[in-house]
């Protein structure tokens, strides 16, 4: 149960419902068009480039060059980051959220009148009256800069919690750092040209957890949006519940354990000028099993411009912390976002 005069975790709303037939709270209920019964779905399969380095360099350029083009979303694999330390970070974030108490996980509290801070948390907005809230819990890690990185910050138990972030945040990185330079070489721009057209790399790590939901019929563990920022590389576990816009229908991404994904951000639709589309992305909740997930964000500074790097220009330019402004103000609603930019 919630400490008396804490914030809601939806974890314990679950916790409840599995004690006794508890209904989804009103805030939490879609509207019906929104509801998943109520989409479109498609089999279609995420395209999965495999990174190895004896590979031809020019056909894992154009492989994601498609992908970015045809669906603004896809699977890595052979991408250099030990398949021990994805399954720890899964084990550490799954550790926090199912075995520590509602008690010790509250220390770790973000602060729920401030966008984006730091810890533990269920609010993607500052509450308001009409808001529709995810049936999700998280926990946000601030961890580039450098000078932004704070474990004490983060959870000390298990005991290798800390080490395990930081080290999984110093290889999302080094690989997001490769994956720019094959998308910018991928469109004839030079290997670093998004990369410093970015500036300081800023960098967030999100630990999801999406407990089970007695109607899931009825909510979203997370709302259909698109990343603000460049690239958002994600795992999951081995439950299904990530989907992701292809044509107007949601295709389901099924779990693969040693596969990263990579999803295009607002900021990478900008700067290519719109030839590759940010990903419309959203998750489903599950009647019987909890899911967690594991998203690392990758976004230029506050103050960096970021305008198209072709002409004529699609998108007019924004400072990056006014777009952040803006989206945290209108909330997240498919891509009407970055479509108000459109000149």
């Amino acid at each position: 149960m919630e400490v008396a005069g804490a914030p809601i975790r939806v974890q314990s709303i679950a916790l409840d419902a599995d004690r006794k037939a508890v209904a989804v709270p009103p805030e939490y209920i879609q509207p019906p068009e929104n509801r998943p019964s109520n989409g479109n779905a498609t089999e279609h399969k995420i395209p999965m480039v495999d990174l190895d380095k004896d590979a031809n360099p020019n056909l894992v350029r154009d492989e994601i060059g498609m992908a970015c083009r045809d669906w603004g979303a896809f699977h890595v694999v052979n991408h250099g980051v030990s398949i021990e330390l994805l399954d720890e970070i899964r084990r550490v974030g799954s550790f926090f959220f199912e075995e520590l108490t509602m008690a010790e996980k509250l220390r770790y509290s973000c602060d729920p009148n401030s966008p984006a801070s730091e810890g533990y948390g269920s609010r993607m907005l500052v509450a308001s009256d009409d808001e529709v809230l995810d049936w999700r819990d998280y926990f946000d890690h601030h961890t580039f800069p450098i000078s932004r990185r704070n474990p004490s910050r983060w959870p000390d138990f298990p005991p290798n919690y800390r080490e395990v972030i930081a080290e999984y945040s110093n290889q999302m990185k080094l690989l997001a750092q490769k994956i720019l330079g094959l998308i910018s070489t991928s469109l004839g721009l030079s290997s670093s040209f998004i990369e410093e057209a970015m500036g300081e790399l800023y960098q967030n790590i999100t630990i999801s957890y999406y407990p089970s939901c007695p109607q899931p019929e009825l909510t979203l563990g997370l709302q259909s949006h698109s990343d603000m920022g460049f690239i958002t590389l994600l795992i999951q576990d081995n439950v299904a519940g990530l989907q992701v816009s292809k044509d107007g229908e949601w295709v389901t991404v099924d779990p693969v354990s040693d596969a990263i994904l990579v999803i295009l951000g607002d900021q990478t639709e900008i700067i290519t000028n719109g030839i590759y589309k940010s990903s419309q992305h959203r998750a489903i909740t599950n009647a019987d099993k909890a899911r967690l997930s594991v998203a690392t964000f990758h976004d230029p500074a506050k103050t960096m411009p970021v305008s198209p790097a072709f002409k004529p220009p699609r998108y007019r330019q924004v400072v990056y912390g006014d777009y952040v402004s803006s989206w945290y103000t209108k909330g997240p609603n498919g891509k009407r976002n970055i479509d108000a930019l459109l000149i």
